[in-house]
């Protein structure tokens, strides 16, 4: 089996022209360089790194729609076989997120839902996130989020684990929470909920392989073991760049695949 991609995008011009995203052109080297990819060169980056399934990530922010439900659709109706859609909500309306997310998450093309708290500014422990979450429990879906520091030139705050993620974690056992972006530099406290919360996950998105921090490295051989998945940010960076180094992580066989698909297969319900 190939692996499954768990954070991946296929960006509109309004989201590659946000201020922000020159600053992660410029983290990747490509500074300038506007990130617009399409449905084949994405289906070609994943065959070239032998990606099976990428989960493609809808966007909406502050300022409004920047990826949207529908425009996700469209991109799995290209290649079901190959895409599965995280939604995507406005948090500053409450009823019409609780709506969105019975319309367009089916646990089969749609298999979760995606907010990046820097967008927002607002930790995921404040009041306007908790309908949603409520809404995955319904659902049975995993809630993926952005944990660490922040490569645009936002609040990296609003990315601490404890006690933000923590609040959430305690006051939702049921939900299933995948932190995205390794966590940097707060990886002693995301080691600490992987122990204390079973349904807490990580993937190792905008990392490619050989550059994640020893101290992940570490944790995911250990007591991580069996809670971290393979992501990569894509069109950020590329799944082959992401993936080298897979052999000198030092992973066994087994839990080598686990990483690059098992556990994505059963958190996702793929």
């Amino acid at each position: 089996m190939g692996a499954i991609d768990v954070w991946a995008q296929i960006t509109t011009e309004r989201m590659a022209r946000q201020p922000w995203m020159e600053t992660l052109l410029r983290w990747t080297g490509r500074a300038g360089q506007v990130s617009v990819p399409d449905i084949s060169s994405t289906l070609a980056a994943m065959d070239a790194a032998g990606v099976e399934i990428a989960l493609l990530s809808a966007w909406h922010g502050p300022q409004g729609s920047l990826i949207s439900n529908e425009e996700v659709a469209v991109q799995i109706d290209a290649a079901p076989d190959r895409f599965r859609g995280l939604a995507t909500v406005d948090l500053t309306d409450p009823m019409q997120a609780v709506r969105d997310i019975q319309r367009w998450v089916d646990g089969k093309r749609f298999v979760g839902v995606r907010l990046v708290p820097w967008l927002w500014d607002m930790p995921p422990n404040h009041r306007l996130y908790y309908p949603v979450y409520a809404a995955c429990v319904e659902a049975g879906v995993p809630f993926c989020t952005q944990v660490g520091h922040t490569g645009p030139l936002k609040r990296s705050e609003n990315g601490r684990p404890i006690p933000y993620l923590e609040d959430v974690l305690l006051d939702f056992p049921e939900l299933v929470v995948v932190g995205g972006h390794v966590g940097f530099p707060w990886i002693g406290e995301l080691a600490s909920l992987a122990i204390k919360f079973p349904n807490f996950y990580l993937d190792t998105s905008a990392y490619a392989l050989h550059r994640l921090p020893g101290e992940f490295v570490d944790f995911m051989k250990g007591i991580g073991r069996g809670r971290v998945m393979f992501g990569t940010n894509w069109p950020m960076l590329s799944p082959e760049r992401c993936l080298q180094g897979l052999a000198n992580l030092g992973l066994g066989a087994d839990q080598e695949e686990a990483f690059l698909h098992g556990i994505a297969r059963r958190v996702f319900k793929l």
